[in-house]
């Protein structure tokens, strides 16, 4: 939006080069205090030269002052209807008349489920890693982000890899969990939590889910058990985290490790301790979806000192760290770049405003949605902190895969960007055979849930739209009944 945004004090000369620099043809012209005041195209400024205006006058004495504006959250066919042959593009703003987005006949404004916040020193970082050349594997602001990262976490040691699947492979490989050991896994989660046992060798042995918190269920997992077992892999799906007392007296009882899933769950904690620094290891994820976010990247945090040294070592290809081009072990290149660094050190600097975004947008959804009888939320635990990454729902009264597909369809016609919890392991090809005991709580998750918006950006008119439009469709007769 900044490219498409110019001051009203600005000069015409600059106005003529902000538009030359996109495709829309115009600029959004705004106050000291970045509230729009009005539009203005090369026709308007055509016409102002013509009437007398120099290049260097003001844009604001050329500017179309009584421009067409509307609401963010303005429908879809509410936008859609505004068009005309004289209006092709549209601002969309907040309630204090600040741009947040445009609407053209081919583009109207969508409320997403995620999208990054990069409003802090991100590209201040950026900007002095590339000048100080160190912009691959090596440089102060990894060691930096590491750091930050275990202290905020509360784990001994921290390392920076290229993602978050990498980074849970790296925990099995350096615990020396391989071909023999077993691991056990919740049937619902993201694919990358069973790839990596996969890819370390390991047998995965899927359990299903507590119907109460959507994670692993210590009961499934007590019965899965067996010699062969090696580590236990709980997610804390969403944000929630796993039961992590009842999963720390089986791994104790049976001799087993934990390693942490904690992708989804930045700023989580269990009973006062942050979820990653409960494990004996855990990997988390820097998406660009994810609340702190260096566009890919990971985190591997571990409380051994050995594993920690073996793991670092095995992220640079397994090279000796005395002995340069000397490899001990078969290694990986899982490094992260000084540039993505640069980006997770501003990111840090704001966590705890981010991860307090992430909450109170899921208190303003509880408020909104806790006189629907058809949705069940997410649970609150005691003593925990759920960090919402993402807040999904589970329809009660409707929602067989059908009629939850059929909301979702009606929401993306209203403007509203949804997605569907994810498919449980054990229906996908590559893992059928990998199943322990029944699974059918998580395939009744699967079926039933959606994630709503979840965005740091969402804002709470945002948030009365999104729930309002679920209001609505709750009423509508048009959806059929949840039957069998």
């Amino acid at each position: 939006m900044k490219d498409l945004t110019v001051r009203q004090d600005a000069s015409i000369r600059d106005a003529i080069t902000a538009i030359g620099a996109n495709v829309l043809g115009i600029v959004f012209v705004v106050d000291a205090d970045d509230r729009l005041v009005g539009t203005a195209t090369d026709g308007d400024i055509r016409r102002g030269l013509l009437q007398g205006k120099t290049l260097d006058d003001r844009i604001d004495g050329v500017m179309l002052a009584d421009c067409v504006a509307l609401p963010v959250t303005t429908p879809p066919e509410d936008v859609i209807a505004s068009f005309s042959k004289k209006i092709r593009v549209i601002p969309l703003v907040d309630e204090h008349r600040r741009v947040k987005d445009y609407a053209t006949p081919y583009k109207h404004h969508r409320i997403p489920v995620a999208s990054p916040n990069l409003d802090g020193r991100e590209l201040e970082y950026v900007i002095e890693a590339v000048r100080s050349g160190w912009i691959s594997s090596r440089g102060r602001y990894i060691r930096e982000f590491e750091h930050g990262f275990a202290e905020y976490v509360g784990a001994p040691h921290a390392i920076a890899v290229s993602n978050g699947t990498v980074a849970l492979h790296l925990a099995l490989v350096a615990h020396g969990i391989g071909p023999g050991d077993e691991v056990i896994v919740p049937d619902l989660t993201f694919a990358a939590t069973i790839n990596v046992v996969l890819h370390a060798g390991a047998t995965p042995v899927i359990v299903d889910v507590d119907r109460h918190t959507w994670n692993i269920d210590p009961e499934r997992v007590a019965a899965a058990i067996t010699p062969r077992t090696k580590a236990i892999m709980p997610v804390h799906l969403y944000g929630q985290p796993a039961d992590m007392d009842a999963l720390e007296a089986l791994a104790d009882k049976h001799g087993l490790m934990i390693i942490e899933d904690a992708a989804e769950a930045l700023g989580s904690e269990w009973r006062g301790r942050k979820v990653g620094g409960l494990g004996h290891s855990a990997g988390f994820s820097f998406f660009a979806n994810k609340t702190i976010t260096t566009g890919e990247g990971g985190m591997l945090t571990v409380q051994d000192d050995a594993v920690a040294a073996r793991a670092r070592q095995l992220r640079d290809h397994g090279m000796n760290t005395e002995k340069r081009y000397w490899h001990d072990f078969v290694g990986f290149n899982y490094r992260m770049t000084n540039l993505q660094g640069a980006i997770g050190v501003a990111q840090l600097e704001r966590v705890e405003g981010l991860v307090g975004q992430k909450i109170t947008l899921a208190g303003w959804y509880r408020e909104r949605l806790s006189g629907l009888d058809a949705l069940e939320l997410p649970v609150e635990l005691p003593d925990t902190v759920n960090s919402n990454w993402a807040f999904s729902i589970v329809f009660k009264d409707y929602g067989a895969a059908g009629s939850r597909n059929e909301v979702m369809a009606q929401l993306a016609r209203s403007g509203v960007e949804t997605r569907p919890l994810f498919y449980p392991l054990h229906v996908m090809p590559p893992y059928r055979t990998y199943p322990a005991g029944p699974l059918t709580v998580s395939q009744e998750l699967s079926d039933r849930g959606l994630t709503l918006p979840s965005s740091v950006n969402t804002t709470l008119d945002e948030v009365d739209y999104v729930c309002e439009c679920l209001h609505q469709l709750f009423k509508s007769a048009e959806l059929p009944k949840l039957s069998g």
